[in-house]
């Protein structure tokens, strides 16, 4: 039978099926329909297909395979959603990104501002969440990341770039945003596979201590650094980011803000603080954000990102740098890098897919498959955003004169004695 979403009387012709809709299970098809009206998707359940006339031309097909799982559309669709492709009992034919990018965006229209409850994390949870994500294997990650197993948003410089070139164009841009000198040294909180640290050491002759409560990646990135030869100047720690005391020129985190939680954003405030005491040096923190305060979306938070929230730009700013009496120096937002970089993921990951089944099984491919779909689709629409902000103490004068243009060693920098003069360059 087909129907449009917002009929008053609902008149079909019956089609013959093995399994007949009774009469609860229409309506319920009905009622979810209605929900997401303005979705070009096409919802099927048994013998009835309905879809939104106002919307001609559907990008997808969205079969539901169990009363349960409508009836759990229903009551928490967030969650119901995510469970039941994982388990198979959804099946989505045609554009999956499409489909949840508008999804997302017709819950971005319809969420009111609330005041949000935001994940804790303490010192053991933080370790769970990691170990939950991060430490599922190399060998995983190696399947669909680039060749140096950056996970984090990319940087094209130009469309057709590769994810190899974009990854690095990443690295380029953060060091040059830093101005890093040779003889520097950097704190990296949350380093990944170590791809950042080994870049910035050995492209831009600084030290650099990394941290990360990643076993496997600390392991992994100390192997990196002996085979490159820069294991002297590379120290990966496996600690979390509260256990830093050193002090340094630079201070740069990639990806972690949004796993900390704004219950610590004053104790991420007192690390930054002691580690650029005294030196007047800068820093840069790169994460995923939004453009209101909301919390991360609850079927990805319960299997794929446990503990994490994504905070505004105002969060950040008044709770990671305002309390250490941080001055913003400059703030891009790099979500549609993200969106494509997500991309190039997805693509790599459906690729491999066999062999992520074999090395897990259906259920967790099809978790993942719809993870990376949806983060695609949640930049796409804006309800993710990719921010990063260079910051310095609120006294700091040894600061980038222009964008891409160090002051550093000049006669504005401390170090050079005076106040001077414009170099003409502005």
């Amino acid at each position: 039978m087909h129907w449009p979403f917002h009929s008053g009387v609902l008149t079909a012709v019956r089609r013959t099926a093995p399994y007949v809709a009774n009469r609860l299970e229409r309506w319920a098809l009905g009622a979810f329909g209605r929900r997401i009206r303005g979705v070009p998707a096409r919802l099927r359940y048994r013998d009835v297909t309905i879809r939104d006339p106002d919307c001609p031309h559907p990008v997808a097909t969205v079969t539901i395979r169990r009363r349960r799982t409508l009836m759990d559309l229903l009551r928490h669709a967030d969650v119901a959603f995510g469970e039941a492709y994982m388990a198979g009992d959804i099946e989505v034919d045609g554009d999956l990104v499409g489909l949840l990018e508008a999804l997302f965006r017709l819950q971005d229209r319809a969420a009111p501002l609330a005041r949000v409850r935001a994940p804790a994390n303490s010192l053991a949870a933080a370790r769970d969440n990691v170990h939950h994500h991060y430490d599922l294997g190399n060998d995983f990650y190696r399947l669909w990341l680039d060749d140096r197993l950056v996970y984090t948003c990319a940087y094209f410089p130009t469309p057709g770039a590769t994810l190899e070139e974009a990854q690095a164009a990443k690295m380029d841009l953060i060091c040059g945003k830093l101005q890093l000198r040779p003889g520097e040294h950097v704190v990296e909180a949350g380093c990944g596979w170590g791809a950042l640290a080994l870049h910035m050491a050995r492209t831009h002759g600084v030290s650099v201590t990394a941290y990360n409560v990643s076993r496997e990646q600390v392991r992994y990135a100390r192997d990196l650094a002996a085979q490159e030869g820069l294991s002297s100047r590379v120290a990966f720690v496996e600690d979390d980011y509260r256990a830093i005391r050193e002090r340094a020129d630079v201070f740069v985190s990639v990806g972690m803000a949004e796993h900390v939680g704004p219950t610590n954003y004053p104790e991420l405030a007192r690390v930054i603080r002691r580690v650029l005491a005294g030196t007047g040096g800068r820093g840069l923190l790169h994460f995923i954000g939004r453009a209101r305060p909301r919390p991360l979306h609850p079927w990805i938070t319960k299997r794929i990102f446990p503990g994490a929230y994504p905070p505004t730009l105002v969060e950040a700013i008044a709770g990671m740098l305002e309390p250490a009496n941080l001055a913003v120096l400059d703030v891009e937002n790099l979500r549609l890098h993200y969106a494509k970089t997500l991309d190039h993921w997805r693509r790599r990951f459906v690729a491999v897919s066999e062999a992520v089944r074999r090395m897990f099984d259906a259920q967790f491919e099809r978790a993942w498959r719809l993870y990376l779909s949806g983060a695609q689709a949640a930049f796409q629409a804006g309800s993710l955003q990719l921010f990063q902000i260079v910051f310095a103490p609120a006294s700091a004068n040894a600061t980038p004169w222009t964008r891409g243009r160090p002051i550093l060693g000049s006669r504005f920098s401390p170090d050079a004695g005076g106040a001077g003069e414009s170099h003409g360059d502005l």
